[in-house]
């Protein structure tokens, strides 16, 4: 029987032997001779009498094992020569050469290439003056974790659980709060630490030379590419195209070309020769459902030449391309690539040309701080919420910002202690950033003008809003004359229904020819008009807002009857009158309220009128 390095799983143990015997078998050092299996009159095991020196064998490995670990984890153990000095910052980690060139080829040529005494004839990345574990001056030599692995791709952790591998032939579960988000409804058994970690195993494995290790990450990779979202994929199939993992590789371009991700993100994230082949195998393979998006190449070079001007940091070449063009910073998405790839100056000059929608959605369902909260970049963030970014918006399938950053968070650096004077982890300030205007502004401005009920219906939301304005029309005329001017809500025409019918008289004639698309260009803008306008109510009138709040939402679906005060029986006239004198009682209190706050009030407008509401009867005639 032929020992095998082949890894096999422990039924009993959660731990991982690179043995296919009941016990561990270590791998021989490169170019050295293996050695002839062990006879069953040796003590090998398998014959008659043999289960007590197998045994043996098992107990003795397992205590090599065990003891080979001390050497990692008891610091009065430490006999190690050489350090490996991370990309994090933190601790150097001391390793012994002896054992890591034993198990890796890649580190037996690396040390035998410069020599077991010094590193002087090495890179800088085996400095001789470098610090040791033992402090300054000990002569040790330092590696550099860049220079071992290109990038540094690999972490502490996923590094530390390498080294255990290397040393015992078990690869140990990794720590829970290393492979968990912070995303409360997240089930992680495939949230992005988890797949990570994954990564940068697989990067040690590929880069070390441990075929064993590259078998199993790559079998757990793959289980990921289909249970993730497609942003969690393009690290795993980066690390394939590195590490030269076809079947990775296929199984993840083949998702991504099933997924919406656009050829912006494919550009700047994918290298160039897979973007290639998945847009190749777009085009060959169009969308079963038809609907193809024909591409114009005038607005599409449009946009690349503004993309282009924020990658070189130039915002005042986009005034220039602006300018030159028909094309707007929202055509180009320019605010959500800026949040995406650009330096936090070149996003807050873009915000300061007043020129993109805040809270516009991509084709994708994002928002640019949804693109800001994936970045985890807390400058960009708090540029976006400065500037009015609403921070309780939900991407097409329900998330807010907030819950994205959560779920790209590891639990350890959430919860790690920052001492004082420390540094804050960005991630965990991203986090608290946005749960803090979550608490401050709780529901989005759309949102928080419309019915929960009415809110996927566009027409009833926009039913709804020509409603609330009516009121504030109703109210404070010239008040709600300056905010529907400021949001140009004057000049969209009112559509045909309740609200327009009540408060103009006449109903807008019906375009038969008008295909859905444009209709619902025109109802969209429309509503983002009186969006704006309520949110500019609220801003300056809250105590009015939330009258008005109050009142639409315990009196729709017949919230106009007050308009109609002569119509109905005497007895609902009444009652109408009545309703009609408790709301304005309401609204004159809360109008005084807010009114008192002049500079609130003039920042509006220095010409609005503060005249109380108009009598009844004069409404009734309308």
């Amino acid at each position: 029987m032929e020992p095998s390095s082949s890894i096999t799983f422990a039924s009993s143990s959660s731990y991982l032997s690179n043995g296919s015997s009941p016990y561990s078998a270590a791998l021989p050092p490169p170019g050295a001779t293996q050695a002839a299996p062990l006879t069953p009159s040796e003590g090998y095991g398998g014959g008659g009498g043999g289960g007590g020196s197998s045994s043996l064998e098992v107990v003795s490995l397992n205590r090599l094992s065990n003891n080979l670990e001390r050497l990692l984890l008891e610091s009065d153990l430490d006999c190690s020569d050489a350090d490996v000095d991370m990309a994090d910052g933190g601790p150097l980690v001391p390793v012994h050469r002896c054992i890591l060139a034993a198990r890796s080829p890649f580190f037996h040529e690396f040390f035998a290439a410069r020599g077991r005494g010094n590193s002087g004839d090495g890179p800088p990345s085996a400095s001789a003056a470098g610090v040791g574990g033992g402090g300054e001056g000990t002569g040790r030599p330092r590696y550099k974790m860049e220079e071992l692995v290109p990038g540094g791709r690999v972490g502490r952790e996923a590094f530390l659980g390498f080294m255990r591998y290397l040393y015992t032939g078990k690869l140990r579960p990794a720590p829970p709060d290393v492979v968990s988000c912070v995303d409360p409804v997240c089930p992680h058994d495939s949230c992005p630490p988890a797949i990570r970690f994954a990564v940068e195993l697989m990067y040690a494995a590929s880069t070390f030379n441990i075929p064993e290790l590259i078998s199993l990450f790559q079998r757990r990779l793959l289980n990921f590419v289909d249970k993730t979202l497609v942003e969690d994929v393009l690290p795993i199939l980066q690390v394939a195209y590195d590490s030269d993992l076809g079947q990775v590789l296929e199984k993840c371009v083949q998702r991504i070309v099933r997924s919406d991700l656009d050829n912006i993100s494919l550009d700047k994230e994918v290298c160039p020769e897979v973007a290639d082949k998945i847009k190749k195998i777009r085009q060959k393979s169009p969308p079963d459902d038809g609907d193809t998006v024909i591409l114009d190449p005038v607005h599409e070079k449009r946009v690349r030449r503004i993309h282009r001007a924020l990658d070189s940091d130039d915002v005042e070449l986009v005034k220039l391309l602006l300018n030159e063009s028909e094309i707007t910073l929202d055509d180009a998405n320019a605010l959500h690539y800026a949040a995406a790839y650009c330096d936090s100056k070149v996003v807050s000059e873009l915000l300061d040309l007043g020129l993109a929608n805040l809270n516009l959605k991509n084709n994708r369902g994002y928002t640019a701080l949804h693109l800001a909260a994936m970045r985890r970049e807390p400058t960009i963030i708090m540029c976006l919420l400065n500037k009015g970014a609403v921070a309780s918006q939900l991407t097409c399938d329900g998330r807010l910002a907030s819950s994205i950053c959560r779920r790209l968070t590891r639990a350890k650096d959430y919860n790690t202690k920052m001492e004082q004077g420390q540094e804050s982890n960005k991630d965990k300030m991203c986090i608290d950033m946005l749960e803090r205007e979550m608490r401050r502004n709780p529901m989005p401005v759309e949102d928080s003008v419309t019915s929960p009920l009415l809110a996927d219906d566009l027409h009833m939301k926009l039913n709804y809003l020509e409603i609330r304005v009516a009121f504030a029309r109703l109210f404070f005329p010239a008040e709600a004359k300056v905010a529907m001017q400021i949001a140009q809500a004057d000049i969209t025409p009112e559509v045909t229904g309740v609200s327009a019918a009540s408060t103009s008289g006449k109903l807008k004639e019906v375009d038969l020819n008008e295909t859905p698309v444009t209709q619902n260009k025109r109802l969209r803008s429309r509503v983002d008009a009186l969006v704006k306008t309520v949110e500019l109510g609220r801003r300056y009138f809250p105590s009015c807002s939330e009258v008005l709040d109050k009142y639409l939402e315990d009196d729709l679906p017949d919230g106009l009857d007050i308009f109609h005060q002569q119509s109905g029986t005497p007895d609902e006239q009444k009652v109408k009158k009545m309703r009609f004198c408790e709301v304005k009682e309401d609204v004159r209190k809360a109008f005084s309220k807010d009114t008192a706050d002049k500079s609130a009030f003039s920042a509006l407008s220095s010409n609005s009128s503060s005249s109380p509401p108009p009598p009844p009867q004069k409404i009734a005639q309308k």
